[in-house]
C-alpha cells in the first residue's frame, strides 16, 4: 500500500500531484463501470458503480462505514486500476483493506491532510486514479463539495465519501446496527451489518436485499 503526505506549499501539494500523474490510467476511464462484488453487488444498479459517480457512505461508528468504502475501493483495484484513500479516520489498515479485497499494490493512502487543503487533494487524485475514497472533514463547504462532484464526473472517476456529505450523490449508503430497516430503497445484511441504500435517479423506489454467505 503506497503512502503519501497531503502537505504541500499550496493546494494539493507536489507529492499528491506527482502521485496522481504517475498512476493516471492509460485507457479511457469512462469505457465501463466498476464492477462491485460481494454483498454490495446486489445493492447497486447492474452490480457496478458508473464512472463519474459520487457515492456517499455514512452511519454511526462501528456499523461498517469503512468496510463499505473499502469494498468499493476493491472494485477499482480488481479492474487493474488505482484507488486512493484520503486521511482515513484511524480504522483503515492493510489487513482491513486486504480483507475487503483491495489490492494493496494498487492502493495509495494520503495522510495528514489539513481540512483547508482537503478539496484540493481530493481533486488532484481524481485527475489520476479510478476511485478516491475520502473521509469528509468537518464543516466542508457545499461549494467545494459540488466542485468535487463535477470533477469526478468530468474525469470519469468514482468519488466515495464517508461521513456527512452536504450535497448530492448518485448513491447514498447509510449503515446502521439493529433490526432490518424498513426502506423503499434497499437493504443489506452482511456479517451483522445492516445498511439502507438510496440509489438516486431510479425511475421508481427499489427494495434490494443482499446477504453474505
Amino acid at each position: 500500500m503506497a503512502g503519501a503526505e497531503g502537505r504541500g506549499p499550496a493546494g494539493a501539494g507536489p507529492v499528491v500531484r506527482d502521485l496522481a500523474a504517475r498512476v493516471r490510467p492509460a485507457v479511457a476511464a469512462g469505457a465501463r463501470a466498476l464492477r462491485v462484488t460481494g454483498p454490495l453487488a446486489g445493492l447497486v444498479p447492474g452490480g457496478g458503480i458508473r464512472r463519474g459517480a459520487t457515492v456517499a457512505v455514512d452511519g454511526p461508528p462501528g456499523t461498517g462505514v469503512t468496510t463499505a468504502a473499502l469494498a468499493l475501493a476493491a472494485a477499482a483495484t480488481a479492474a487493474g486500476e488505482w484507488a486512493a484513500v484520503v486521511d482515513p479516520p484511524g480504522t483503515l489498515g492493510a489487513l482491513a483493506a486486504a480483507a475487503a479485497g483491495v489490492d494493496l499494490d494498487r492502493c495509495a493512502v494520503v495522510r495528514h491532510v489539513p481540512a483547508d487543503r482537503w478539496p484540493a487533494v481530493v481533486a488532484a487524485l481524481l485527475d489520476g486514479v479510478a476511485l478516491v475514497a475520502a473521509s469528509v472533514p468537518p464543516r466542508l463547504r457545499p461549494g467545494d463539495a459540488r466542485r468535487l462532484v463535477a470533477r469526478a464526473r468530468e474525469r470519469a472517476a468514482v468519488l466515495v465519501v464517508t461521513g456527512p456529505w452536504p450535497v448530492e450523490a448518485a448513491v447514498r449508503l447509510h449503515t446502521e446496527a439493529g433490526a432490518w430497516a424498513r426502506t423503499a430503497s434497499g437493504l443489506l445484511h452482511a456479517r451483522g451489518l445492516h445498511a439502507r441504500v438510496e440509489v438516486h435517479g431510479t425511475p421508481a423506489p427499489v427494495r434490494l436485499h443482499a446477504a453474505a454467505g
